[in-house]
């Protein structure tokens, strides 16, 4: 049996048994990864609260034939925050979720995906108020779709390639990007977008995750609500899997 250590996020987890659970992690070298975490519900286990979702961990683990051991965890970011509030709680598992359907064993973007999600979670669990807190998940949907390869056009039709006039702009979830006054015709879900949005999201989506623009100090609740919509819809026309956080954040709005 080989040993191998690795960095990785707790997406889900699952019952084995009685005392024993399988983890989801998302891996910082090798994408979506299980593991038995044996024991675990029993109040003595060493691995206890680090096997709860959204908890960041290196870990020691055993290869198994089918299934590998979770045999060490030490916590790397336990996002303690997060718990603390139900929208950021919320707004975390809806992103991990994200992960877990477009992520796969193995995933060539493994290192991006693990840091992009790291630095989300983090961010979410740091925010001082609503904004904060959804700009980073914005940022977050952006740049994760970037990444799975849906990323999003904001400067030419995606239909017919032209430049749409910015006062008519529209937005459509299903063909990935803005569209113009000519073909929102055959756009039956397009939302109307105003230049000023347009010009926000696609100054998120160029730069990266951590820089600060003249848009931290502009950016209102009912604006980023209105884009974190727009980009769900986006997410959830592509994800091979249904996202169910998504329709709970819908509930709670």
């Amino acid at each position: 049996m080989q040993n191998f250590t690795t960095n990785a996020i707790n997406l889900k987890s699952y019952n084995l048994s009685e005392t024993d659970k399988i983890v989801v992690m998302y891996s910082k070298e090798n994408g979506i990864i299980k593991g038995v975490a044996k024991g675990v519900k029993k109040t003595t286990s060493k691995l206890g609260g680090r096997m709860d979702m959204l908890i960041a961990n290196k870990l020691l683990m055993r290869r198994g034939k089918n299934l590998n051991t979770i045999c060490q965890a030490e916590s790397l970011n336990t996002f303690k925050n997060t718990r603390k509030d139900m929208d950021k709680l919320f707004y975390s598992i809806y992103c991990s979720e994200v992960v877990n359907c477009f992520g796969v064993e193995n995933d060539p973007n493994s290192e991006e995906i693990y840091e992009l999600l790291y630095k989300t979670l983090d961010a979410v669990s740091s925010s001082e108020n609503k904004v904060e807190l959804l700009l980073s998940v914005i940022k977050f949907q952006l740049k994760m779709m970037h990444i799975a390869g849906y990323s999003l056009d904001f400067e030419t039709c995606v239909c017919c390639g032209g430049t749409p006039d910015r006062e008519n702009l529209w937005f459509s979830p299903q063909s990935g990007g803005v569209v113009c006054e000519e073909c929102k015709k055959h756009e039956t879900k397009a939302v109307k977008l105003h230049y000023k949005i347009r010009d926000f999201l696609n100054t998120l989506l160029q730069l990266d995750f951590d820089t600060k623009t003249r848009y931290d100090e502009l950016a209102t609740e009912r604006i980023c609500d209105f884009c974190f919509n727009l980009l769900k819809q986006h997410v959830e026309q592509f994800s091979p899997k249904k996202i169910k956080s998504g329709q709970i954040l819908e509930m709670t709005r």
